[in-house]
């Protein structure tokens, strides 16, 4: 069958330091992509300067903050078949979009939404730390609702499943936006597709921060907050209620357990 025109989407809120590395790992793809699509998310920093240096990206603006409003953004006008989703500070293998569209090469596969882990590489032992990561979030989403989770800084699924979706998705900055996304594309009837490669180089930015501004009081409001959320997730409609519990379970597993675990590895 044809080959599938792969988007690569990348929302950025103040990432001027990160960008460029990004942006030059995707113009060394052996494959380049169809569209490298950024979003500014009311930066602060030179964030859409750094974006617009390059002549294959095109820039768009969402000022309403959130990762969740962003990534929408960048999904809806995006003109290829096949919507990746990295992060700013994401450097692909140089065969990424190679092997993401090798696996797209099948009609069953294009009814897939595909995703892979990290490789952290501002981290003591990063290869440990990267294993541990992984086998946490994929592990335990796995175990709390059923089927892995998509994980937001390297993964890809076909326009058709987002436009099944993308009324329905959740548009809270407190809830996961890769693992609202992943309930809801579980719940339409996709297979959720998760590889050991290609891994993508990233910082483990955001477990550090929970860990270094006040993370234990916000883990317990979450943890508090769990019933709120399970009521939320079935006001959504997302199956039973047993489906609700394990899924916020897994939210919270992965706001608690991974920073708890993984802070201790992170460089100073």
């Amino acid at each position: 069958m044809n080959k599938q025109h792969i988007s690569i989407i990348i929302p950025a809120y103040n990432e001027e330091r990160y960008l460029g590395r990004c942006l030059d790992a995707i113009a060394a793809q052996i494959e380049k992509p169809y569209e490298v699509v950024v979003i500014d998310n009311g930066s602060a920093d030179k964030t859409a300067e750094v974006a617009g240096q390059y002549s294959f990206v095109t820039v768009l603006s969402e000022p309403k903050k959130g990762r969740v409003f962003a990534r929408n953004k960048g999904f809806m006008g995006a003109t290829g078949e096949l919507l990746a989703r990295i992060d700013a500070d994401a450097i692909l293998p140089a065969d990424w979009t190679q092997q993401v569209a090798s696996y797209y090469t099948s009609p069953t596969a294009l009814k897939t939404a595909w995703t892979s882990g990290p490789h952290f590489y501002n981290v003591r032992f990063p290869r440990t730390v990267s294993r541990i990561y992984s086998m946490l979030v994929f592990g335990a989403n796995r175990f709390f609702a059923g089927h892995p989770t998509l994980w937001g800084s390297n993964m890809v699924l076909p326009k058709e499943i987002w436009r099944k979706v993308s009324d329905q998705v959740c548009l809270r900055n407190d809830i996961h936006e890769d693992l609202d996304l992943a309930i809801h594309v579980h719940r339409a009837g996709y297979q959720i597709v998760h590889k050991k490669q290609p891994t993508v180089r990233v910082q483990l930015r955001r477990v550090q921060a929970h860990a270094l501004l006040g993370g234990a009081p916000r883990h317990a409001k979450l943890a508090r907050d769990r019933p709120q959320r399970v009521e939320h997730l079935r006001r959504r409609g997302l199956g039973s209620a047993a489906r609700h519990r394990t899924a916020s379970l897994s939210l919270v597993a992965r706001r608690t357990v991974l920073p708890a675990v993984l802070a201790s590895f992170t460089s100073h």
